[in-house]
């Protein structure tokens, strides 16, 4: 008599692994969309909001809620490089992933 059948727990941790695998695929998938799809709109989120969009930190963030209060709502997503610490480059890592509320971002 067999004490432990390596097989046949391989086979069963195989069939639970390849399960576990096509039920979550599904959900990491639709995370991976709505993160592409949700865009943070830039002229109601909060520094806290700012700061989670790639390289904006806690100065930059400040510049944007400042530039908001003084100047208002941004027309254009184009208008964060009037902040300073966003130029060309780094608005480029930024301008999918933003919006300013309207159709024309």
């Amino acid at each position: 008599m067999k004490l432990f059948d390596w097989k046949r727990k391989a086979s069963v941790v195989g069939i639970l692994a390849a399960f576990t695998l096509v039920l979550l695929a599904p959900a990491h998938a639709w995370a991976q969309d709505k993160a592409q799809v949700s865009k943070v709109n830039i002229n109601t989120a909060s520094a806290l909001e700012l700061q989670e969009l790639p390289r904006i930190g806690e100065q930059v963030a400040r510049r944007i809620l400042e530039y908001r209060e003084k100047n208002g709502k941004f027309k254009r997503i184009e208008d964060l490089m009037k902040i300073k610490g966003i130029g060309e480059k780094t608005f480029l890592q930024l301008k999918d992933k933003v919006t300013v509320g309207n159709s024309n971002s």
